[in-house]
């Protein structure tokens, strides 16, 4: 569906990020497990199971982190994009109870992996959880509340307004969480500091090689490229947005929606400070929410906006200044030096969907929340593939509906449904 590029978009990460190049397929292969898609799931699962011994080889149809992974927002936030109620719903609280201790765990890897692979993603923790409206605060107390009851987490910190201007700079949040064990990344640096692990350990990487079609062939599985054949013993789809139709069945369980941010120019270290003294990652709890944080240069990052139909803004900085100076009116007519946008995808129920056949494996539907769990994901397929599979086990009784409409009429359902949720955001 999606024109692809042999470079990554001109994002602020891309612009200040050195990416090495990798080769391209030559000739045809053979493999032991053949990972489609050199995002965060592909490169988590290749990483876990080159260290265990495996032959794994990742082949990208662009460059390493090209898509969501190397452009996202960079919030490592605790949590499912779906919340955990559905997700008790549909496993009964114990194995719910399992999918959020993975997230925490998810949370520890990602701070963890920087040291013990001796690369820099800028991390920083903190994630600041704010209330635009009154009527919303109680949301945050009673997420609290449940956290420490249910899910065994009671290190979430409320905040009420009056102490907000020590951690957020802006007037317009009525209170906040605070959650420790969040963070937040430069995505494309995690991107690239688990790519150079992976090969360190023994791991392959092609770029510029995109996967056609795949076959399974006796018990094996053969995948068709645009530069000749590779076979291999285990395929896992670690495509997303961008699965398209290697497959169409997952295909349709998904649909891509396209997102967009901006970075401001190099900010006085006494501004970045004001702006947000606690230095956390913050989101707002409305449907059409606001993210926004600093960067290690001190630089806002913003993002907020996104589209169910798959165009972008002409002029991401247009697009999004009215939204950051509503936030910060301090910045008013302050210099925005990058804005770039890309596809995310979004699952029918906003459920992960972590799944297999026989020996292909798949990753999808992380639903605008995906920095811890891809790795969350690429422990569990890895961990199967690798002979224990209790936890894929649980992440296979989520149902996944297609979307109704197919790709016409889908985007303008889910684009009619965004309509109301953001009415209710505003009365």
């Amino acid at each position: 569906m999606f024109l692809s590029s042999p470079e990554h978009v001109s994002s602020y990460y891309a612009n200040t990020c050195k990416a090495p190049y990798r080769a391209a397929q030559a000739g045809n292969l053979q493999t032991e497990v053949i990972i489609i898609g050199g995002g965060f799931s592909g490169l988590h699962t290749a990483l876990r199971l080159a260290l265990a011994g495996r032959q794994v080889t990742i082949i990208e149809s662009s460059r390493v982190g090209w898509a969501a992974s190397g452009r996202n927002g960079g919030m490592a936030i605790l949590g499912w994009s779906c919340d955990m109620d559905p997700l008790e719903q549909a496993l009964g609280q114990t194995d719910a109870k399992v999918l959020w201790d993975l997230m925490r765990w998810a949370a520890a890897e990602l701070k963890d992996l920087p040291l013990s692979h001796g690369f820099d993603c800028d991390y920083r923790p903190g994630h600041l959880w704010t209330s635009v409206q009154t009527k919303r605060v109680a949301g945050l107390r009673e997420w609290q509340q449940h956290a420490a009851v249910k899910w065994g987490y009671d290190r979430l910190q409320f905040i009420d307004k009056p102490e907000l201007s020590d951690w957020v700079g802006s007037e317009r949040y009525q209170a906040a969480l605070f959650d420790p064990e969040g963070a937040h990344i430069n995505p494309l640096k995690l991107a690239l500091g688990l790519a150079a692990a992976i090969e360190k350990a023994g791991g392959k990487i092609l770029e510029q090689t995109r996967a056609l079609s795949y076959q399974e062939v006796g018990e094996q599985v053969r995948v068709i490229t645009e530069h000749g054949q590779i076979n291999c013993d285990v395929l896992v789809l670690a495509c997303n947005s961008y699965i398209d139709e290697l497959d169409p069945a997952l295909n349709r369980k998904i649909l891509p929606v396209g997102t967009f941010m901006v970075a401001t120019e190099p900010l006085s270290a006494a501004q970045a400070r004001a702006l947000i003294p606690c230095n956390a990652c913050v989101t707002d709890n409305q449907f059409v929410l606001d993210y926004f944080r600093l960067t290690a240069d001190n630089r806002l990052l913003f993002g907020g906006g996104c589209t169910y139909l798959g165009g972008m803004p002409a002029d991401f900085a247009s697009a999004m200044r009215p939204n950051l100076e509503r936030v910060f009116p301090s910045l008013r007519g302050v210099g925005i030096e990058y804005g770039w946008g890309g596809h995310i995808d979004i699952s029918m129920r906003r459920t992960p969907e972590i799944g297999c056949r026989a020996n292909v494996y798949w990753m999808q539907g992380y639903s605008g929340h995906g920095v811890l769990p891809t790795c969350v994901s690429g422990r569990v397929v890895a961990d199967a593939i690798l002979g224990s599979s209790d936890h894929l086990a649980i992440f296979r009784r989520l149902s996944h509906a297609d979307f109704p409409g197919g790709r016409l009429l889908a985007p303008w359902f889910e684009a009619a449904g965004k309509f109301w949720f953001r009415l209710r955001d505003v009365i």
